[in-house]
């Protein structure tokens, strides 16, 4: 493997585990075991087959090849592997795997263009067990007239984001499974009713496209409608003002840079837009950034840990809060923050009580949520949070967003 990326015609070759969310209820902490061998025996197959991995999100992979022979080789190894693999608690593993053939333009470590999208696209689309050919990956094929292939014509397909339709193949082989639903998600790209309607309309902007395609799936799954997506911090604001999105996500650290492109799109978004709500998503904790987002535009603003997303109802459950007007800080952030002060001075000193109290403000978290989890009456928190004030000596703050931002400000002090 080298370490520049191949140009050239290549194909690209995604894969991402089948209900994965699911899975990681199910087995605990046996999913990390899980995720370790399904690794391990995809990449070994990446070596034997002269594949390049770009990017891993999780539990998905993007893989290019110099030859398309070599990627669908890979492919049907790696089903096989999945299918002959011991996996813990006698899971069923299925992977779903999609492929496109064509000439990408590369910018550092990435590649860029449709032709990406269009293999995520094409990926999003199979079930478990599945692998999914564009038309230009099966051409290329055919010219190579390899005998022990046969592939079964899914006819053409509408694409999420993509204008024109794709004539879709999948590879057919006597000693797996061959015959699954159709396909999901595809024909005319048409905004989920139900969430369009209360205002969940949402724009992803991240540079792995791994990444966003998976949070795509996630949030489509709990009902929210992804009205567009973004791979840079220009193209968000560009879909933002294209769209009005309710909802814009968005990772801190994006091109060119990798710095903090991402929080500036997030500021100016709520500078041009102040309705607009805006969660940033960051692969490190940052508190300093956490606290920027907030000292401006407070009010629909969150910060959530990459780590976190994961979680469909951790996710959810932001939005919707960003959405009323709410800010959302992550707990982890938080928990670091309140570690420093514990060492000494006045957080030190409160109760344990008291001190999840504390963090659950800094959250972001108004009285009546903060009741719903204790099961008690929202007038006691608010005078229990007086009190925490008077104690700490931190100035009441006007609402809620505020005040969680008064919190952190002490925290840092």
């Amino acid at each position: 493997m080298t370490d520049e990326l191949p140009g050239g015609t290549i194909t690209f070759l995604f894969t991402d585990i089948e209900g994965s969310t699911r899975l990681v209820k199910r087995l605990g902490g046996d999913y990390k075991l899980l995720l370790a061998e399904h690794h391990d025996l995809f990449r070994a197959l990446f070596v034997e087959h002269a594949g390049r991995e770009v990017d891993t999100q999780g539990d998905a992979f993007f893989v290019v090849f110099r030859r398309a022979k070599d990627a669908i080789a890979t492919a049907l190894a790696a089903q096989r592997a999945v299918a002959a693999h011991s996996w813990p608690q006698h899971v069923d593993l299925r992977v779903r795997m999609g492929m496109h053939t064509g000439e990408p333009a590369r910018a550092a470590e990435r590649y860029i263009g449709l032709g990406v999208h269009r293999a995520a696209r094409i990926c999003s689309v199979a079930h478990g067990g599945q692998i999914l050919l564009s038309h230009a990956t099966y051409a290329v094929l055919a010219d190579e007239m390899l005998p022990d292939l046969r592939f079964r014509d899914l006819g053409e397909h509408t694409l999420k984001d993509l204008d024109r339709p794709e004539r879709l193949y999948q590879l057919v082989v006597p000693d797996l499974p061959s015959d699954f639903p159709p396909l999901r998600g595809t024909g005319a790209t048409v905004p989920d009713e139900a969430a369009a309607s209360a205002g969940e309309r949402v724009v992803v902007a991240d540079d792995s496209v791994l990444l966003r395609e998976g949070l795509v799936r996630l949030l489509h799954d709990a009902g929210f409608a992804v009205v567009g997506t973004a791979a840079n911090a220009d193209e968000l604001l560009q879909k933002v003002a294209e769209l009005r999105p309710s909802i814009a996500i968005t990772d801190i650290r994006m091109p060119p840079t990798q710095t903090d492109e991402g929080l500036i799109a997030a500021h100016e978004i709520r500078r041009l837009y102040p309705e607009m709500s805006v969660l940033v998503l960051s692969q490190y904790i940052e508190p300093g950034y956490a606290t920027r987002l907030l000292e401006e535009y407070p009010e629909r603003m969150g910060y959530l840990l990459k780590d976190r997303v994961s979680d469909i109802a951790v996710l959810a459950d932001a939005i919707r809060r960003i959405h009323r007007g709410e800010c959302v800080i992550d707990p982890t952030i938080v928990s670091q923050l309140m570690s420093r002060r514990r060492r000494g001075g006045a957080v030190a000193a409160l109760t344990d009580d008291e001190r999840e109290l504390l963090a659950l403000v800094a959250e972001g978290h108004s009285n009546e949520s903060i009741a719903e989890r204790f099961g008690a009456d929202p007038d006691g928190v608010e005078e229990d949070v007086k009190g925490l004030f008077a104690k700490l000596e931190i100035d009441t703050a006007p609402n809620d967003v505020r005040r969680a931002l008064a919190v952190l400000a002490s925290m840092r002090s």
